[in-house]
């Protein structure tokens, strides 16, 4: 029998080319066994060295936000080289509504110099920020003269667009009626971050105030003389950001019945950016529109982008993006 079996073992093998294909089964059982030969020895490995990733922050962007018959313009300060990016209409102004309360409790510290306020006077001062109190504000308006407070912001914090106004069928200057373009609603901003609004003595427990903001947008926060305002570009920041330290915001809401839309700016200072965003719109679309727009302008500017992916505010329409703008 063994020499049928070489027979066709024999016949089995084919010639291509003059190479000889032998069977996989034959190589496999034919073949001697040998030891895998050792690798060469490289020495040890060289270590890689990782550079972590920088934490997220803002940066200037396209934003893609649509005001349907209204108003919007944003800008954005990067501290470190005081660029000011933003929409093409970053010059153009709102009603500066409570977010000048920044301002208003920044002066009044400021100008009692080595005193100590009355126990009255910094509870108005805290008010006027954690609970946006209008009345505590305006206390502190006049206690510092009234229109001068505009003129002394304007000048101590180089603004360009701002303008004290008076409301039609008065003879006083209203501090919510001032007109503030995004451009200057940083620099204001700014002015209180680094502290030459407030001064030495009060620059941080203005920015702890603000870092308090509390209440929402909800019917039973807001109230006649004072309202909730934790909300809009603190609610559109990635905890990786919120983490790295508080945040100083100050917003400001006013429905105006004279022009039947809402007037509302939006307001937040970080160690290393300050970002605003002014709006008016109409009356139907209520606080929560705002805040809203508000958070996605803050979402959007968010870099790296994927780490605001998490935080996206409900979507509140398309448009064509806006310019990042340049420089000034």
């Amino acid at each position: 029998m063994r020499p049928r079996v070489i027979t066709v073992l024999a016949l089995a093998t084919l010639v291509a080319g003059g190479v000889l294909l032998v069977p996989a089964y034959a190589r496999e059982t034919a073949d001697p066994v040998t030891e895998p030969t050792p690798a060469t020895p490289t020495g040890p490995a060289t270590p890689v060295e990782l550079t972590p990733a920088p934490p997220p922050t803002l940066a200037s962007a396209p934003v893609d936000v649509r005001v349907d018959g209204g108003f919007f313009a944003w800008a954005l300060l990067d501290r470190d080289t005081g660029t000011i990016s933003g929409s093409p209409n970053r010059t153009a102004t709102n009603t500066s509504q409570s977010m000048i309360k920044a301002w208003l409790v920044s002066d009044y510290l400021r100008r009692l110099g080595d005193r100590q306020p009355p126990p009255a006077r910094l509870r108005d001062a805290s008010r006027a920020i954690v609970d946006s109190d209008d009345r505590a504000a305006e206390t502190l308006f006049r206690l510092g003269g009234g229109r001068p407070v505009i003129d002394r912001m304007i000048k101590m914090c180089r603004l360009t667009e701002t303008k004290p106004v008076i409301p039609p069928g008065d003879d006083v200057v209203w501090w919510s009626y001032t007109a503030i373009s995004a451009r200057d609603a940083v620099r204001m901003g700014e002015c209180v971050k680094n502290g030459t609004a407030a001064g030495p003595r009060w620059t941080r427990w203005v920015l702890d105030e603000m870092s308090r903001v509390r209440g929402s947008t909800a019917a039973g926060d807001q109230r006649s003389t004072s309202g909730g305002g934790r909300w809009g570009i603190i609610d559109g920041l990635p905890r990786e950001i919120t983490d790295q330290g508080p945040i100083a915001i100050k917003n400001g809401w006013t429905m105006i019945n004279a022009d039947g839309s809402w007037h509302l700016n939006c307001l937040a200072l970080a160690d290393e950016w300050v970002l605003a965003v002014l709006l008016r719109y109409p009356q139907a679309r209520g606080l929560d529109h705002g805040a809203q727009l508000c958070a996605s302008v803050a979402t959007q500017l968010v870099t790296p982008q994927p780490g605001a992916a998490l935080k996206v505010p409900v979507p509140v329409g398309r448009a064509a993006p806006a310019a990042a703008g340049g420089a000034n």
